[in-house]
């Protein structure tokens, strides 16, 4: 597999090679706890090992990857307890980009997140109940809200660091959620609340709503 720099773009082999390697992650291809082999995905990328190791960095800051001593790289294990531990994480820092985000986000940006949820509300899962699944970055309403934060702290910490390690999460744990529809309302209310400049009603929102979407994920785990 060829790894060519697009010169267009500025995106480079390291970037292409991050990417590819995130995905397959984040949807199972390469299981959690597996060790990566250094040498193959070399070949398997043509690359240097130089590159690679530059792409296999960026995913450890990601989540993704932990680096051991005479081990090398390997994808993380899942666990319950890290998986509630970031939920409560998120509840605090997404709060405070909702609040932020009634204070900084422009007319359009709100018009532009309205139209998401109607884009959101196509989708057969939804319209059945069973699960609302958001694809990843401007297509995700949580994505969207902490980039209109426009905290750049808040950002590299929800969208870069942690983002793709919730997703993970959500791939392989499963997508299917009793709350699929009542989650969509919510994110409603939010949006409200962020076109109303009420910051403070905002962050109480997206709190609760993530609050929930965790004693959610609490009860189906106590059940397995």
């Amino acid at each position: 597999m060829q790894i060519l720099t697009n010169t267009s773009t500025g995106i480079t082999r390291a970037d292409t090679v991050f990417i590819d390697i995130r995905q397959r992650i984040v949807e199972g291809d390469i299981l959690t706890g597996s060790k990566l082999s250094e040498p193959g995905l070399a070949k398997y990328y043509e690359i240097s090992r130089s590159t690679l190791r530059d792409a296999l960095s960026r995913l450890e800051g990601c989540g993704l990857l932990e680096r051991k001593a005479n081990i090398g790289y390997r994808v993380v294990t899942l666990s319950t307890e890290q998986l509630l531990e970031i939920f409560r994480v998120r509840e605090s820092l997404e709060g405070m980009a909702c609040r932020l985000a009634a204070q900084n986000m422009t007319s359009k940006q709100i018009a532009d997140l309205k139209h998401l949820l109607e884009v959101h509300n196509q989708y057969e899962s939804l319209k059945q109940g069973q699960a609302y699944i958001q694809e990843e970055g401007d297509l995700d309403f949580h994505f969207r809200i902490v980039m209109g934060s426009g905290n750049k702290l808040l950002i590299r910490l929800l969208c870069e660091e942690l983002y793709y390690l919730v997703r993970m999460y959500r791939y392989q744990f499963g997508m299917a959620s009793p709350r699929a529809k009542r989650a969509f309302s919510e994110h409603h209310h939010i949006i409200q609340a962020i076109e109303d400049k009420d910051g403070e009603l905002a962050e109480i929102l997206m709190r609760r709503h993530i609050s929930a979407s965790r004693k959610n994920v609490e009860k189906r785990m106590n059940t397995l």
